[in-house]
């Protein structure tokens, strides 16, 4: 097991050095669709954060000093190693689904379910919590929140406040962007460890469950190599429908992208010190690349799925601030 000193750090990295392509170009997908920023931050203005803050948290145990230090000491050192500061409280909750969730966009709370700590050890809880760090550290929060917010809502269309909202094709849109993000993470996440196998590993523990401990790693990393995201249209077509309801991209895939990037040589750049820094980034341009336009169809055909299209959708979002505002 490779654990980084307590000291190991990546002094004022930017987000923008290890962000995913799927991650960039299906954020400025999103940034398109015309008031879709401003009915997201609405929607956590208007207290569904704070409603889903006390779900959630009232039943969850707050973890630190005299709770469970070890994994503290862990979550303190993942937001360390990425020069994040201040840490975020970190929180453990009874659920049987190996998941961990980060929540709130002024005060973001990191929560892991219990069936993840039963299975994972250090190696695997540090890497969970460097995912978890890294979502923080990009930003990701206000489209994450706003998300989960959704999830939990459910038949939300039925309160009045929220009438008119196309909120099936916003949930699907920042799904498709959700896939996107855990791709980067998944590269900070082996930043911080320095360990992309660490990764690997977690990433086969949590598709397999307790008889990952009896699998060979190796031969995991094989299936992944073998994964191939292209293949005929109905393979393709498959694989959205299937991917178009899930939160994060499958695990295989995940490892593969995972470790095509770490052959580029960005990762053993990085983790030597050559990497972008905060407050350096160049200035974002219009994408016209071939991943821009992909996650743009991605982004419209999420939109179809729930029978609107971009412009339909933005046509709505506008009318539902406007009566907003007219309240």
């Amino acid at each position: 097991m490779t654990l980084p000193a307590p000291a190991h750090k990546l002094p004022g990295i930017s987000p923008r050095a290890y962000q995913h392509p799927a991650d960039r170009a299906a954020t400025a997908a999103l940034q398109k669709v015309p008031y879709l920023d401003e009915v997201v931050r609405k929607l956590i203005a208007l207290g569904y954060e704070r409603a889903l803050r006390a779900a959630s948290l009232g039943a969850s145990v707050r973890l630190g000093q005299g709770q469970l230090p070890g994994i503290w000491v862990l979550h303190r050192e993942c937001f360390n190693a990425l020069d994040v500061e201040p840490v975020p409280d970190l929180y453990l909750t009874q659920f049987p689904l190996a998941n961990a969730a980060t929540i709130g966009t002024d005060r973001p709370v990191v929560i892991l379910n219990s069936e993840l700590v039963r299975l994972l050890g250090d190696e695997g809880r540090r890497v969970v919590l460097a995912h978890e760090a890294a979502h923080v550290h990009s930003g990701h929060v206000l489209y994450q929140t706003a998300l989960v917010i959704l999830v939990r809502l459910g038949q939300s269309s039925r309160l009045p406040l929220l009438a008119g909202l196309p909120l099936k094709a916003i949930e699907l849109a920042l799904l498709e962007w959700f896939r996107g993000a855990e791709l980067s993470c998944d590269r900070a996440a082996a930043l911080v460890t320095r360990d992309p196998l660490a990764v690997s590993r977690t990433l086969m523990t949590i598709a397999a469950g307790e008889a990952a401990s009896d699998l060979s790693l190796d031969a995991f990393i094989a299936q992944a190599m073998d994964y191939d995201a292209g293949g005929s249209g109905v393979d393709r077509m498959t694989r959205m429908i299937q991917d178009l309801r899930l939160t994060h991209p499958m695990p295989v895939r995940r490892v593969r992208e995972l470790l095509d990037w770490v052959r580029t040589g960005d990762y053993d750049r990085i983790v030597g010190g050559d990497y972008l820094h905060r407050g350096e980034e160049p200035p974002l341009r219009e994408e016209a690349d071939a991943a821009q336009e992909h996650y743009a169809r991605r982004v419209s055909d999420a939109f179809a799925q729930a029978g609107s299209s971009v412009s339909d959708v933005g046509q709505q979002l506008g009318d539902w601030l406007t009566r907003l505002r007219d309240r």
